[in-house]
């Protein structure tokens, strides 16, 4: 009698395996949902939104939403205190809050990364003088400390975008100089380093590519919290000045008329809230599939 040959099953592919312990999360998935919506939103915001969003009518100030006596299908979404269309200044703002979030989410995982990458791999005095300088940092409240740079370099969206990265930056050099040290006593690194390989390649090539996951999900909670501190320092008014459509800035505008035109308060917070809580569910899923500790 033959035998019949036993063939090993194919292992799975690892994006395979990654998005099925993501899609696993169904909080994860929602998440990813209303980020790839508002995504699309602020990429088709000149499309989608039915006028400018600095476009005053001096006929409708205050109109309410369509289903509110007194609104009309003309401004779904009911209009501010000088006449400007509130879902036309919604939309555009979705774009100006995730260029605000993956901007300084960008700088402050590019500076932290080399930080924390050198602190980790020098060690020694170097190291002792870039983590105390972090520790400063996050002594200090975020949101004050934050208030405090914009005072000093002064209102804008660019200020407050440099504010917020330098409030959120101690979490990736942490993150990175934590990774570097494990990754530092393993085999593949001491077998490079008897082979002749260079600090630069050492540091980039070998270490840095096996510290990246952690990254990607601090990556992704600290959008949420760019998009939050933004938006409360545009509320200050330290942020994106009027008539910019941020967020933050039309909660700014909108105090005075909390009591008698609700719309104009709840919607820009309600996309506040809608879009942090998709960011924190997007990261708590990617930090469960990437933690084969967490995996399900």
């Amino acid at each position: 009698m033959s035998s019949i040959p036993h063939t090993a099953p194919e292992p799975e592919h690892p994006l395979r395996a990654f998005w099925s312990d993501f899609s696993g999360n169904r909080g994860a998935v929602a998440g990813l949902a209303v980020v790839m919506l508002v995504l699309l939103m602020a990429l088709m915001a000149p499309w989608l939104a039915p006028y400018a969003p600095e476009l005053t009518n001096n006929a409708v100030f205050l109109k309410p939403p369509f289903w509110q006596d007194g609104g009309a299908l003309t401004h779904p979404l009911g209009t501010d205190a000088i006449g400007r269309d509130i879902l036309s200044r919604l939309i555009h703002g979705a774009r100006l809050s995730l260029v605000i979030g993956v901007a300084v989410v960008a700088l402050s995982v590019l500076t932290g990364t080399i930080l924390g990458l050198s602190a980790g791999y020098f060690r020694g005095v170097y190291e002792i003088a870039v983590m105390r300088t972090m520790d400063i940092i996050l002594t200090l409240p975020s949101l004050l400390l934050a208030i405090v740079i914009v005072a000093i370099l002064g209102p804008g969206m660019i200020n407050a975008m440099l504010a917020v990265a330098v409030v959120i930056l101690p979490h990736y050099v942490r993150i990175t100089r934590a990774a570097v040290i494990s990754e530092m006593s393993k085999d593949y690194v001491t077998a490079a380093r008897m082979n002749g390989a260079s600090h630069l390649r050492l540091m980039f090539s070998e270490v840095l590519p096996n510290c990246t996951a952690p990254l990607i999900v601090q990556a992704s909670l600290g959008i949420s919290t760019a998009i939050l501190d933004a938006a409360a320092l545009g509320f200050l008014g330290l942020g994106a000045q009027p008539p910019a459509p941020e967020w933050g800035t039309m909660l700014a505008d909108a105090r005075e008329f909390v009591l008698r035109a609700w719309w104009v308060v709840t919607l820009p917070g309600m996309m506040i809230f809608v879009t942090v809580l998709a960011f924190n569910l997007l990261g708590d899923g990617l930090r469960d599939a990437f933690d084969p500790k967490l995996k399900r």
